[in-house]
């Protein structure tokens, strides 16, 4: 199955997390949230304009930048 990057998922969508691109604060942050590989990620809502998009990660609904969940890589379920 082809990588994709969350940011790229419309509301529905599921996605299994394959990998973590960014580095120090941000990769921290998003482990700390739930955004660890292995995991099952639903995208539940998008902004009007598509920037942010809200994820059900763990039981816990987050609301993500683009420009950071462009490093988070998944394959679509």
């Amino acid at each position: 199955m082809k990588n994709f990057s969350l940011c790229d998922m419309k509301k529905g969508d599921m996605a299994l997390i394959e990998k973590i691109k960014t580095k120090g604060a941000l990769r921290q942050r998003l482990f700390d949230l739930g955004f660890v590989e292995g995991t099952k990620v639903k995208c539940v809502k998008t902004s009007p304009f598509g920037d942010p998009k809200a994820f059900l990660v763990r039981g816990s609904v987050i609301a993500l930048r683009n420009e950071d969940s462009s490093g988070i890589l998944g394959v679509k379920l």
